[in-house]
């Protein structure tokens, strides 16, 4: 049995999990399928340390306490950030990661580093039924590409392609493509944007996000669409003085989106009835590029927070209307992702296809070395 070590890093918090599996198991089905024990997990609070080494060296200690021996073989870390040659500057730390350091560091033999969302594609591989919500059935066809799309902090995209029976997964960056509004009210909100921001431009991710929320929020406001409640405003005040440094004890997106499923505040049901319109013509968009008949899954936090309302329909009008172009969507499988930790179940499954290339290669020098014997 191997040990594998994989991560879901955030700005504000940090979860570990050590993991074993069967070599043998690794060998003979595709990484995927291979059947992964979870030995310990662990949440930290990301900023009680100034770098990521000594909170891996606490997690490694605590394992140790469950699991005795812990010499992981391969280790994966999920990043919400940009990756450049396995290395990564942390947008909302000062940790600078860089896989080749954490290796020798750790003593673990094969470390890499993949983007947040990358990791969401590995991990809806991995996902139980109970961990998925299906908007639509579809036709699937295990053949087809799959994409991966989901509101939280941002947008996150990407796609997955079969390939010797496994899929490939890869990263995209298509929250950042422009906003497309699809009515006169969300024309007037791109306006909006661009004037407060002083941009000359508004991204998808602007609007389908859990800023968007609070964006589109206060662009109502401001319009004067309908009176805003006392206990709703108070929050947006706090919010907006601390510059949109979001707390867990007071999320306007959070408030809004509960008032809007709710039905108390007429204010915040127009703001979720433009982001879930939104949030559903991007899912569409998605769609049309990648014609995902693997299935199109919806993750990010906000995704299963508004479940109730993605369900109302909004969502999937939103989704078919293509024009002459819809029927192509007719058997795209929609599915919301349940599961929280799918990033996490993405970066154990990432780090078994680690180790099984490094085994692979270690087969392949073995090979030579013997050939060159022999000769």
């Amino acid at each position: 049995m191997t040990q594998l070590l994989s991560g879901d890093i955030g700005g504000t918090k940090t979860i570990l999990r050590l993991a074993r599996v069967d070599d043998a198991n690794v060998r003979s089905h595709v990484s995927h399928k291979a059947k992964i024990e979870t030995l310990y997990e662990a949440k930290f609070h990301s900023g009680n340390y100034p770098e990521f080494v000594p909170m891996v060296r606490d997690f490694l200690a605590l394992a140790s306490d469950q699991a005795g021996i812990v010499r992981p073989k391969a280790a994966c870390f999920a990043i919400a950030g940009p990756i450049v040659d396995n290395t990564s500057q942390l947008t909302n730390l000062s940790w600078f990661l860089r896989a080749e350091f954490l290796s020798g560091v750790l003593n673990i033999p094969s470390v890499q580093l993949i983007n947040d969302f990358e990791a969401v594609g590995y991990g809806v591989l991995g996902l139980a039924p109970e961990d998925i919500y299906e908007l639509r059935a579809g036709v699937p066809n295990s053949n087809s590409p799959m994409a991966v799309l989901g509101a939280g902090t941002g947008l996150g995209q990407g796609f997955l392609l079969p390939s010797n029976g496994e899929y490939s997964v890869f990263p995209s960056e298509g929250g950042h493509v422009d906003f497309a509004p699809q009515s006169e009210l969300e024309f007037q909100l791109r306006n909006y944007l661009i004037e407060k921001h002083g941009i000359s431009r508004v991204s998808e991710e602007r609007v389908v996000s859990g800023q968007g929320i609070i964006s589109i929020y206060q662009f109502l406001r401001d319009r004067q669409y309908a009176s805003e409640s006392k206990e709703i405003g108070e929050i947006m005040d706090m919010w907006e003085r601390s510059a949109g440094q979001r707390s867990e004890l007071a999320d306007p997106a959070a408030m809004i989106s509960q008032a809007a499923t709710e039905k108390t505040d007429l204010l915040s049901q127009k703001t979720m009835e433009i982001f879930i319109r939104a949030y559903g013509s991007e899912a569409g968009n998605i769609s049309l590029k990648f014609l995902p008949r693997g299935g199109l899954y919806i993750a990010g936090g906000v995704t299963a927070k508004n479940l109730e309302l993605i369900k109302t329909g909004d969502f999937m009008q939103a989704f078919t209307s293509k024009g002459r172009v819809s029927h192509l969507l007719d058997e795209v499988p929609v599915r919301v992702v349940l599961n929280q930790h799918v990033g996490l179940i993405g970066a154990t499954i990432k780090a078994t296809r680690i180790y099984k290339e490094a085994m692979a290669a270690d087969a392949e020098s073995a090979a030579v070395e013997t050939a060159n014997v022999e000769e």
